[in-house]
This record gives C-alpha cells, structure tokens and sequence, in this order.
C-alpha cells in the first residue's frame, strides 16, 4: 500500500512538473515576440518608440497574466490531486494546448489592437474561454474519478464550481468583445484578480454552500 501511494505522488509530481515546464516555455514566447517589436525607426529613442508603440506591452501584460493565473490555478488544483490515470494525463494536456497556444492570441492582439481591435480581442477572449473549460474539465475529471484526497474531496468540488462558474463567466466577456473592447478588458481584469487567489475564491464558495445547508437543516 505504501508503495502505491508513493508511485502515484511520483506520477502526479512528474505531470505537475512536466506543465510547469511547459507554463514558463509559454511565458517565454511573449518574451520573444514582444523583443520582436523593439526595432525603433528614424533615429527614435526607447521612450519614444515605447510610447508610440504601446499595444504590444500591453498584450505582453494581458497575456503574462492570464499564463500566470492559470499556472496558480494548475497549481491550486494539484494541491489536492494526489492521482493520476491514462485520461486525466490527456485532459491535463488539453490546458496544456491552450496554455502553449497563448502567445498566438497575445501577438494578434499586439497588431491588431490598434486597427482590428475588436477582432483581436475576440481571438483572445475565446482562447480565455476554452482554458476556462479545461481548467474546469481537469478538476470535474478529478473529482469524478476519485483522484483527489478523501478529507479533500468537499473543498475540492467548490474548487470545482468556480471553474465552473469562470465558464459561464468567460463565455460572457467573450460576447461582450463584439461589442466593446474596454468593457472587455475590464472584465477579464476582474477575472483575473479573483482567480489570482483561487483558495480564497473556493472557500468562500465553501462557506456559502455550508450556509445554505445550515439554513435548510434549520428549516426542515
């Protein structure tokens, strides 16, 4: 019994390690493609060219953070995944596919952002919302299956609800960048503070769900 338990850790830390891997490959592509802007003309200086030149600093930042907010939330989510099987590899690798494909989205939204805007930001809010449903493919997998620690198992399905409810979320801020692109990005800013503290977000799920059960005991 102890040697299963060690094998399926090891399992479960080599997959953790394998995305982490692959979460700062992603971050460094935007490090890449932001170094390919910096190619100043007519004798500009830095400051100049930066300025005239803003949109791809800002896609760096909006796409810096959405990779790190997911990396924290891969993260969370493993903290109570202490197995893995053939299928949960294959969904992981699912968030790991958006994940990688980020910087695309990210560099159109640097181009276009100032001539296409709303287009641009389309493509980004739908890659937003298919991580958002890989995130929550992984901890519903998990949870059905039986991946997660037993003593962890009620915090864990509120954890899966906010993935569930960043779902509904996303797919909203993805309509609303047909229609305007600063009320977009103020959305996914929300987004992305709230989920930047993903426990926190989860136990209060957790605590209203105890509420409600409390109430309805109290009720009956």
């Amino acid at each position: 019994m102890k040697g299963n338990n060690e094998s399926r850790q090891k399992e479960t830390a080599r997959l953790e390690a394998f995305s982490d891997g692959v979460f700062s490959i992603a971050i460094t592509l935007l490090v890449l493609e932001l170094i390919q802007f910096l190619h100043p003309q007519n004798g500009e200086s830095v400051f100049t060219f930066a300025f005239h030149n803003w949109e791809p600093f800002l896609a760096f930042v909006i796409g810096f953070v959405t990779i790190l907010v997911c990396w924290i939330n891969h993260h969370h989510a493993f903290d109570y995944i202490n197995k893995v099987d053939s299928n949960f590899m294959w969904v992981n690798g699912f968030l790991l596919f958006l994940v990688t494909l980020t910087p695309l989205p990210t560099a159109i939204l640097a181009e276009f952002l100032r001539t296409e805007g709303k287009a641009a930001i389309v493509i980004f809010g739908f890659n937003y919302f298919m991580i958002a449903l890989a995130a929550y493919c992984i901890c519903a997998y998990a949870y059905k299956k039986l991946l997660v620690e037993e003593e962890s198992r009620d915090f864990f399905y509120c954890v899966t609800l906010t993935y569930r409810y960043s779902i509904f979320y996303t797919f909203f801020a993805f309509a609303v960048c047909f229609f305007s692109i600063a009320a977009a990005i103020i959305l996914y800013m929300i987004l992305f503070f709230v989920f930047a503290f993903p426990k926190e977000f989860a136990s209060r799920v957790l605590k209203i769900k105890n509420r409600k059960i409390t109430n309805r005991q109290i009720q009956s």
